[in-house]
């Protein structure tokens, strides 16, 4: 089968690989969409220190069953699927709370580290275990169903976070996740939703998308700006999708007292905290790991367009041109949000 390997760190080259065999209880996937994610993109100069060559990366996919293990009944041939990135054991302490996010053996398609490597779905096939795994809706396209695990991360950032309705909000970086964290937080019932980001054109697609009022910090006092929209108290709530010192500060700043900050970002492994803030405001930080359990009701918000991801896809493309649209992620280029390869 064709593959998109990552030979060595920022090399990607389309190889020959064996199409894997199914095990017991797993799925073969013939890949129809695979978006490049942004550990994708800090994988590929091996930053994250978690795909560690050679590796096919890739988690964000969707694709029809082209075969199946002994034991899968649930799946026939044919059937167009998606699944979770996160593999989960189903036997561990947090797998049976239903918290399978926390599982005590997680591991990731498309990642490799010391721990483990498991291929992922910048290929022609991939296999995945069947418990993962979710027929689509007929009015979801494979490119939309490839958005379903970002989509599913900022649905349960925002169920962890303490709302009522009519709160006001703020998201702190516009990239993929932040956006749809603004779709989720509207659905939630947020009265009012303001963005911030460093790029202009990510602040014009956040208000597309839903926020009120994008703030860019190079050009105005945000938190000054937030206080003025709020009768001077801030907003009762705040989701970081960045994950660094600045950021995080920045969203602790808005908010009011009593408030609650959500953390999504996971960039930087350490960071600087304002605890007094935190402490003599009485503000609730809570961190956000992936999802658990939130695809069935993301495949139905995303079916009835409650939540729109066709505004984020910057691009489709063929698996064989996966190496450059890499290359210009790693670039930042300006503009650019999320890529679609189509093995």
């Amino acid at each position: 089968m064709k593959a998109l390997l990552m030979q060595e760190y920022k090399r990607l080259d389309i190889v020959d690989l064996p199409r894997p065999d199914p095990g017991p209880n797993d799925l073969l996937i013939q890949v129809r969409a695979c978006g490049i994610c942004g550990s994708d993109v800090h994988g590929f100069d091996g930053s994250s220190g978690r795909r560690i060559p050679p590796i096919v990366m890739g988690h964000e996919a969707s694709g029809v069953v082209a075969g199946r293990g002994s034991n899968v009944t649930e799946f026939v041939d044919g059937d167009r699927v998606t699944f979770d990135s996160m593999i989960s054991c189903l036997e561990c302490d947090f797998c049976r709370r239903g918290q399978p996010n926390l599982c005590d053996n997680r591991q990731v398609l498309g990642v490799s580290c010391t721990e483990f490597r498991r291929d992922g779905a910048f290929a022609e096939y991939v296999i995945v275990p069947k418990h993962i795994a979710f027929r689509l809706p007929d009015a979801l396209s494979f490119e939309h169903a490839a958005m379903l695990e970002p989509v599913s991360v900022a649905v349960h950032a925002v169920e962890l976070t303490p709302l009522h309705l009519g709160d006001s909000a703020i998201v702190i970086g516009a990239g993929m996740i932040g956006l749809l964290c603004i779709q989720a937080l509207r659905l939630a019932g947020c009265s009012r939703v303001f963005a911030v980001d460093l790029e202009d054109s990510r602040l014009a697609l956040a208000r597309k998308v839903g926020a009120d009022e994008g703030f860019n910090p190079k050009s105005c006092d945000v938190k000054q700006a937030v206080l003025d929209r709020t009768n001077g108290r801030g907003v009762a709530v705040a989701l970081e999708a960045v994950g660094a010192t600045e950021p995080i500060a920045m969203g602790i700043s808005c908010l009011r007292k009593g408030g609650a900050l959500t953390l999504v970002g996971n960039i930087s492994p350490t960071i600087q905290l304002p605890l007094q803030a935190v402490v003599t405001r009485q503000l609730r930080l809570t961190g956000s790991c992936a999802s658990a359990n939130d695809y069935p009701a993301c495949m139905e918000l995303m079916a009835r367009g409650a939540i729109q991801v066709d505004p984020i896809i910057s691009a489709r493309a063929p698996l064989d041109e996966g190496a450059r649209w890499f290359e210009r992620l790693y670039a930042h280029e300006p503009g650019l949000m999320k890529v679609i390869l189509q093995p």
